[in-house]
């Protein structure tokens, strides 16, 4: 049973699997984008408990998001 959702938002697909192997040892589910519209978008979707933004994605970046 997964008690967190975070969100990885990364433009380098390796980075994100290197997070998510990282967390797969907590009790939560990991929601992925690949650039920061598709992480506000999910974002105001689902709700998450956690965002992990990379600051330097093309186009909106974390801290943009």
């Amino acid at each position: 049973m997964t008690d967190w959702r975070i969100l990885v938002a990364d433009d380098e697909p390796y980075v994100v699997l290197a997070i998510k192997e990282v967390l797969e040892g907590l009790p939560a589910g990991v929601l992925e984008a690949h650039d920061g519209t598709e992480a506000l978008r999910l974002a105001r979707m689902e709700r998450p408990d956690l965002l992990l933004l990379d600051v330097k994605m093309p186009g909106m970046d974390g801290f943009q998001v």
